[in-house]
């Protein structure tokens, strides 16, 4: 479904806000995606990644399978975000969480519209 590459945080941007009712708004004062006045990007605080908003669960799982992909920082740790390196080997997995982060975030309605979760 997603062909991009994520080289960049522009590439993120554009991803992100292609879905449904996003909006730019600040967070932590940086413009960031939005849906519903919540974020789920980020440009994160280490150079070459960007932060993404994800259930410990997932993030345990997503860090243990592809930690040339997913990461974290002490910053991070214990926190429902993980971090990913720009130009992923698989930006199919990496449309999936970003679109994941999102579905977490939408209201019933706008799931509903959506579909399933990713």
């Amino acid at each position: 479904m997603s062909t991009s590459r994520f080289d960049d945080w522009d590439d993120v941007v554009a991803f992100a806000c292609a879905l449904p009712d996003v909006e730019m708004a600040p967070f932590y004062g940086t413009p960031c995606p939005k849906v519903n006045g919540k974020a789920f990007v980020s440009p994160g605080r280490e150079a070459g990644s960007f932060h993404v908003m994800c259930p410990i669960e997932e993030k345990e799982l997503l860090l243990e399978t592809d930690p040339g992909i997913f990461w974290q920082t002490l910053h991070y740790e214990g926190w429902p975000g993980l971090l990913v390196r720009f130009a992923p080997a698989d930006p199919g997995r990496v449309a999936d969480v970003i679109r994941r982060a999102w579905w977490d975030r939408a209201k019933k309605a706008q799931r509903a519209a959506f579909g399933p979760r990713p």
